[in-house]
């Protein structure tokens, strides 16, 4: 089997707009690429570029010009040699191209196997706890409102985006707490918005409100301070998901002791490979690595079969205000999103289908579509339009 053709189809994306406490914006029209590596068997490998942060447009280029010659004429089952020779064009193009031929790799190797990509790497569970990860708010209550809403709902994790302004952050993470009581877990990520003296006063602060962890409260940059504050706390730290290096920047926040958790993506990280090697690094030092959400609908399925496929994964995050990127399906078909994400047997007939695996339903952004759209019109209306007129 040799790759005949890769190849980005766009289409416009439009989302609800929506921001963090830091200032980072997501949303509003946005170009989402379709990624297709084609084989001379007639497998096709698919996988989404893109985020409603930064758009395909970013990528393609690149990935046109770096990356296609690379893959062009190879083996879509040699996988590791391929990824390392696309790994070596990541100071020209982006770990989010990287990712997406790498998450086509895996969708290729799935539907030739005939099994989910989760069974590939080592299947270790079939569910996991999802815990809802809020954006920004303008007060303090309106916190208190969302964690409670999920809590009634059976919910037993949250996380919070604050502000980024020390003082208040604390009284929305004391404000939150008190509502919810000790029973839920709570988590936050300050957005790398603090320097080390705020960090170690908040991070003091939520260690008293029996928080689960505290994230990026620091540039990856600073791995100087993140030892020192380190030290000095004992709530788990999690960082890494931008640090320098990505898989091969690692080795050196383990052996100097500059988190707790690991943190990584198919989209950050570069692909399905380096998450699990990231997850499997990680699990070799007896630590956890969390995986980050994807940015796009299939960029998140690939997240849940790595998080399948390794023990050191305790949660799945998600967006409450960003449903537009998780996969919905249908009775019978394979991800079911709540208080836990599950991996279902799909039907036979949905294997040829887009996606990965398991979870290889007939996915057009988001949406189960059966049966498939025949037109290409209707497919790219499918793909990115659902969402708005809900069309079945």
């Amino acid at each position: 089997m040799k790759i005949t053709n890769v190849k980005v189809d766009m289409f416009n994306w439009t989302t609800q707009p929506w921001k963090t406490g830091v200032g980072t914006a997501f949303g509003h029209t946005r170009q989402l690429g379709v990624v297709g590596v084609e084989t001379d068997e007639g497998i096709t490998g698919n996988a989404f570029l893109g985020s409603s942060r930064v758009g395909a447009d970013h990528f393609a280029p690149g990935l046109i010009e770096f990356i296609k010659p690379i893959v062009m004429g190879r083996n879509p089952q040699d996988i590791g040699a391929i990824w390392w020779e696309l790994w070596k064009m990541n100071r020209s193009v982006s770990t989010y191209v990287i990712g997406a031929v790498d998450v086509c790799l895996w969708d290729i190797n799935g539907k030739i196997a005939g099994q989910p990509v989760h069974r590939l790497l080592g299947t270790c569970k079939h569910t996991v706890p999802v815990y809802s990860s809020t954006a920004y708010h303008e007060t303090k209550e309106e916190y208190v409102q969302e964690a409670l809403s999920f809590k009634e709902k059976g919910w037993s994790a949250h996380k919070i985006h604050p502000h980024g302004d020390p003082q208040y952050d604390m009284e929305i993470c004391q404000a939150v707490r008190a509502a919810v009581g000790d029973d839920m877990k709570l988590m936050l990520d300050s957005m790398w918005a603090y320097q080390y003296e705020d960090a170690l006063r908040v991070g003091r602060a939520i260690e008293e409100m029996n928080y689960y962890w505290y994230e990026d409260p620091l540039v990856e940059e600073d791995i100087y301070n993140y030892i020192k504050l380190h030290q000095k706390l004992d709530i788990p730290i999690m960082s890494t998901e931008y640090a320098p290096g990505r898989y091969y920047g690692m080795t050196q926040w383990i052996t100097r002791y500059a988190t707790d958790i690991l943190r990584g993506d198919v989209a950050v990280t570069g692909g399905i490979t380096p998450l699990v090697r990231l997850c499997h690094l990680a699990e070799g030092f007896n630590m956890k690595c969390e995986i980050h959400h994807g940015g796009n609908s299939l960029n998140n399925v690939a997240n849940l079969h790595v998080t399948m496929a390794v023990p050191n994964c305790e949660f799945f995050e998600f967006f409450p205000l960003h449903r537009r990127q998780y996969v919905r399906t249908r009775a019978g078909h394979s991800v079911r999103w709540g208080r836990r994400a599950r991996t279902y047997r799909t039907r036979p007939r949905l294997r040829n289908r887009l996606g990965l695996g398991e979870a290889r339903t007939h996915v057009y952004f988001g949406v189960a579509v059966w049966p498939p759209a025949k037109s290409p019109g209707a497919r790219a209306h499918r793909l990115v339009g659902c969402w708005q007129c809900r069309c079945q």
